[in-house]
Protein backbone atom coordinates (compact mmCIF):
# COMPACT_ATOMS: atom_id res chain seq x y z
CA UNK A 1 0.00 0.00 0.00
CA UNK A 2 1.23 3.51 -0.93
CA UNK A 3 0.80 6.91 0.49
CA UNK A 4 -1.36 7.70 -2.65
CA UNK A 5 -4.28 4.86 -1.13
CA UNK A 6 -4.65 6.76 1.93
CA UNK A 7 -8.02 7.88 3.50
CA UNK A 8 -7.99 11.85 3.28
CA UNK A 9 -7.98 13.38 6.84
CA UNK A 10 -8.18 16.61 8.31
CA UNK A 11 -5.90 19.89 7.15
CA UNK A 12 -4.85 22.61 9.14
CA UNK A 13 -1.47 25.17 10.06
CA UNK A 14 0.56 24.52 13.20
CA UNK A 15 0.29 25.75 16.39
CA UNK A 16 3.11 23.71 18.31
CA UNK A 17 5.49 21.20 17.79
CA UNK A 18 6.40 18.88 20.84
CA UNK A 19 9.24 16.75 18.88
CA UNK A 20 10.44 15.76 15.73
CA UNK A 21 7.46 13.23 15.22
CA UNK A 22 4.61 15.23 17.15
CA UNK A 23 2.73 18.61 16.31
CA UNK A 24 -0.51 20.35 17.05
CA UNK A 25 -2.84 22.01 14.61
CA UNK A 26 -4.33 25.34 14.26
CA UNK A 27 -7.48 23.39 16.02
CA UNK A 28 -6.11 21.72 18.70
CA UNK A 29 -5.54 18.06 17.24
CA UNK A 30 -2.30 16.50 18.59
CA UNK A 31 -0.85 14.82 15.45
CA UNK A 32 1.88 11.58 15.75
CA UNK A 33 3.62 11.36 12.24
CA UNK A 34 2.74 7.80 11.53
CA UNK A 35 5.75 5.60 10.96
CA UNK A 36 9.16 7.52 11.94
CA UNK A 37 10.45 7.40 15.41
CA UNK A 38 12.17 10.73 16.36
CA UNK A 39 14.67 11.79 19.33
CA UNK A 40 12.54 12.08 22.25
CA UNK A 41 12.10 14.55 24.66
CA UNK A 42 11.59 14.79 28.18
CA UNK A 43 8.18 17.27 27.33
CA UNK A 44 7.31 17.13 31.23
CA UNK A 45 8.00 13.37 31.96
CA UNK A 46 10.25 13.38 35.41
CA UNK A 47 13.31 11.72 35.67
CA UNK A 48 12.92 11.07 31.71
CA UNK A 49 16.41 11.99 29.86
CA UNK A 50 16.30 13.94 26.24
CA UNK A 51 17.78 11.42 23.74
CA UNK A 52 20.52 12.93 21.60
CA UNK A 53 19.69 15.39 18.74
CA UNK A 54 15.94 15.72 20.29
CA UNK A 55 16.20 19.35 19.92
CA UNK A 56 17.87 19.63 16.98
CA UNK A 57 14.81 17.23 15.56
CA UNK A 58 12.55 19.27 16.61
CA UNK A 59 13.83 22.46 14.76
CA UNK A 60 14.30 20.66 11.67
CA UNK A 61 10.48 19.61 11.97
CA UNK A 62 9.54 23.44 12.53
CA UNK A 63 11.35 24.11 9.89
CA UNK A 64 9.52 22.14 7.65
CA UNK A 65 5.97 23.37 8.60
CA UNK A 66 6.76 26.98 9.05
CA UNK A 67 4.19 28.81 7.48
CA UNK A 68 2.77 25.78 5.80
CA UNK A 69 -0.34 24.20 5.59
CA UNK A 70 -0.79 20.15 6.24
CA UNK A 71 -2.80 18.00 4.65
CA UNK A 72 -3.35 14.71 6.77
CA UNK A 73 -4.01 10.86 5.66
CA UNK A 74 -4.61 8.31 6.79
CA UNK A 75 -4.01 4.11 6.40
CA UNK A 76 -5.82 2.15 9.24
CA UNK A 77 -6.09 3.59 12.81
CA UNK A 78 -6.88 7.08 13.13
CA UNK A 79 -6.17 7.79 16.87
CA UNK A 80 -3.73 6.09 19.68
CA UNK A 81 -4.40 5.71 22.75
CA UNK A 82 -3.57 9.05 23.55
CA UNK A 83 -5.89 10.39 21.13
CA UNK A 84 -3.09 11.77 18.86
CA UNK A 85 -4.28 11.68 15.30
CA UNK A 86 -1.54 8.51 13.63
CA UNK A 87 -1.59 10.12 10.31
CA UNK A 88 0.97 10.42 7.04
CA UNK A 89 1.40 14.15 6.70
CA UNK A 90 2.16 16.26 3.77
CA UNK A 91 2.43 20.08 3.02
CA UNK A 92 0.53 21.37 0.65
CA UNK A 93 1.75 23.83 -2.34
CA UNK A 94 0.31 27.76 -3.01
CA UNK A 95 -2.12 25.38 -5.53
CA UNK A 96 -3.02 22.84 -2.28
CA UNK A 97 -1.39 20.39 -4.09
CA UNK A 98 0.94 17.86 -2.18
CA UNK A 99 4.50 19.05 -1.55
CA UNK A 100 6.47 17.59 0.92
CA UNK A 101 6.11 14.06 2.89
CA UNK A 102 6.98 15.07 6.08
CA UNK A 103 7.75 11.64 7.04
CA UNK A 104 10.01 10.81 4.18
CA UNK A 105 11.95 14.14 4.49
CA UNK A 106 12.28 14.04 8.52
CA UNK A 107 13.63 10.20 7.75
CA UNK A 108 16.20 11.94 4.86
CA UNK A 109 17.66 14.78 6.91
CA UNK A 110 18.76 11.86 9.36
CA UNK A 111 16.41 13.38 12.08
CA UNK A 112 14.25 10.77 12.41
CA UNK A 113 14.58 6.89 11.54
CA UNK A 114 11.66 4.45 10.31
CA UNK A 115 9.79 3.06 12.63
CA UNK A 116 6.37 1.17 11.24
CA UNK A 117 3.21 -0.56 12.73
CA UNK A 118 0.72 -2.75 11.27
CA UNK A 119 -1.82 -0.47 9.55
CA UNK A 120 1.22 2.52 8.65
CA UNK A 121 3.62 1.44 6.58
CA UNK A 122 2.70 3.21 3.84
CA UNK A 123 5.34 3.70 0.85
CA UNK A 124 8.08 2.08 4.02
CA UNK A 125 10.46 1.12 0.73
CA UNK A 126 10.82 4.87 0.04
CA UNK A 127 11.42 5.50 4.20
CA UNK A 128 14.08 2.68 3.95
CA UNK A 129 15.45 3.95 1.26
CA UNK A 130 15.53 7.70 2.84
CA UNK A 131 17.14 6.42 6.27
CA UNK A 132 19.48 4.31 4.45
CA UNK A 133 20.99 7.55 2.24
CA UNK A 134 21.12 9.28 5.62
CA UNK A 135 22.52 6.38 7.05
CA UNK A 136 25.62 5.98 4.48
CA UNK A 137 25.95 10.07 5.04
CA UNK A 138 26.03 9.68 8.42
CA UNK A 139 23.44 12.65 8.48
CA UNK A 140 21.83 13.66 11.65
CA UNK A 141 21.33 10.92 14.40
CA UNK A 142 23.79 8.48 12.20
CA UNK A 143 26.46 10.21 13.14
CA UNK A 144 25.76 10.07 16.88
CA UNK A 145 26.65 6.44 18.92
CA UNK A 146 23.73 6.17 20.30
CA UNK A 147 21.51 5.19 17.29
CA UNK A 148 23.78 2.92 16.19
CA UNK A 149 23.09 -0.40 14.48
CA UNK A 150 23.31 -3.15 17.11
CA UNK A 151 24.99 -6.45 16.65
CA UNK A 152 23.31 -9.88 17.52
CA UNK A 153 26.18 -10.08 20.13
CA UNK A 154 23.81 -10.83 23.34
CA UNK A 155 25.95 -9.55 25.99
CA UNK A 156 26.16 -6.38 24.17
CA UNK A 157 22.79 -6.25 23.37
CA UNK A 158 21.48 -6.88 27.21
CA UNK A 159 22.58 -3.14 27.94
CA UNK A 160 19.84 -2.41 25.72
CA UNK A 161 16.55 -4.24 27.04
CA UNK A 162 13.58 -1.56 27.38
CA UNK A 163 14.64 0.31 24.47
CA UNK A 164 13.61 0.52 20.65
CA UNK A 165 17.14 -0.49 18.53
CA UNK A 166 17.68 -1.57 14.72
CA UNK A 167 19.58 -4.98 14.97
CA UNK A 168 21.72 -6.70 12.21
CA UNK A 169 22.99 -10.03 11.80
CA UNK A 170 22.56 -13.26 10.06
CA UNK A 171 20.09 -15.64 11.04
CA UNK A 172 22.04 -18.92 12.32
CA UNK A 173 18.40 -21.45 12.82
CA UNK A 174 14.75 -21.16 12.93
CA UNK A 175 11.91 -22.82 14.40
CA UNK A 176 7.97 -23.23 14.50
CA UNK A 177 7.43 -23.92 17.79
CA UNK A 178 3.37 -24.92 18.03
CA UNK A 179 2.50 -22.10 15.71
CA UNK A 180 5.38 -19.54 16.77
CA UNK A 181 8.16 -18.69 14.74
CA UNK A 182 11.47 -18.41 16.11
CA UNK A 183 14.28 -16.71 13.99
CA UNK A 184 17.64 -17.48 16.06
CA UNK A 185 20.93 -15.45 15.84
CA UNK A 186 22.91 -17.94 17.79
CA UNK A 187 23.04 -21.98 18.37
CA UNK A 188 21.86 -21.23 21.81
CA UNK A 189 18.38 -19.47 22.04
CA UNK A 190 18.63 -19.81 25.91
CA UNK A 191 21.42 -17.06 25.75
CA UNK A 192 21.30 -15.60 21.90
CA UNK A 193 19.02 -12.99 20.51
CA UNK A 194 16.42 -14.23 18.53
CA UNK A 195 13.46 -12.95 16.62
CA UNK A 196 9.90 -13.73 17.49
CA UNK A 197 6.68 -13.98 15.63
CA UNK A 198 3.64 -15.05 17.19
CA UNK A 199 0.71 -17.36 15.44
CA UNK A 200 -1.57 -14.91 15.25
CA UNK A 201 0.88 -12.11 13.55
CA UNK A 202 1.91 -14.88 10.40
CA UNK A 203 -0.72 -14.09 8.04
CA UNK A 204 0.76 -10.44 7.32
CA UNK A 205 3.94 -12.20 6.27
CA UNK A 206 2.27 -14.48 4.05
CA UNK A 207 0.39 -11.96 2.70
CA UNK A 208 3.90 -9.82 1.77
CA UNK A 209 5.07 -13.10 0.14
CA UNK A 210 7.71 -13.61 3.12
CA UNK A 211 8.22 -17.00 4.46
CA UNK A 212 10.14 -16.31 7.45
CA UNK A 213 11.34 -20.16 8.36
CA UNK A 214 13.18 -19.79 4.92
CA UNK A 215 15.56 -17.11 6.18
CA UNK A 216 18.28 -19.62 7.27
CA UNK A 217 21.68 -18.06 6.58
CA UNK A 218 20.05 -14.40 5.38
CA UNK A 219 21.38 -11.68 6.87
CA UNK A 220 18.48 -9.09 8.20
CA UNK A 221 18.04 -5.49 9.86
CA UNK A 222 15.22 -6.13 12.18
CA UNK A 223 13.90 -3.20 14.35
CA UNK A 224 11.67 -3.29 17.39
CA UNK A 225 11.75 -3.12 21.56
CA UNK A 226 14.30 -5.43 22.70
CA UNK A 227 13.13 -7.23 25.83
CA UNK A 228 14.50 -10.23 27.82
CA UNK A 229 12.95 -13.73 27.55
CA UNK A 230 16.28 -16.04 27.82
CA UNK A 231 18.54 -13.86 25.68
CA UNK A 232 17.67 -10.56 24.11
CA UNK A 233 14.12 -10.99 22.39
CA UNK A 234 12.34 -8.63 19.83
CA UNK A 235 8.72 -9.83 18.84
CA UNK A 236 7.94 -8.95 15.30
CA UNK A 237 4.47 -8.47 14.20
CA UNK A 238 4.50 -6.74 10.60
CA UNK A 239 7.44 -7.52 8.04
CA UNK A 240 7.95 -3.94 7.13
CA UNK A 241 10.16 -3.88 10.19
CA UNK A 242 12.74 -6.97 9.10
CA UNK A 243 14.80 -6.15 6.00
CA UNK A 244 16.59 -9.28 3.94
CA UNK A 245 19.73 -7.67 3.48
CA UNK A 246 20.42 -11.10 1.03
Amino acid sequence: MSTDDLTLGEKGTVRSISDGDTLYLDDGLKVRLSAIQAPKLPLGRVGFKAWPLGDESKAALASLVKDKTLQLYYGGEKRDRYGRALAQTFTLNAKGERDIWLQEEMVRLGMARVYTWPDTFQDAEKLYAAEIAARDAKRGIWGHDYYRIRSPEPNALAQDIDSYQVIQGIITSTADVRGQIYLNFGADYKTDFTIAIAKRDRKRFKAAGIDPLSLEGATVRVRGWVELSNGPMVWLDHPERLEVLN
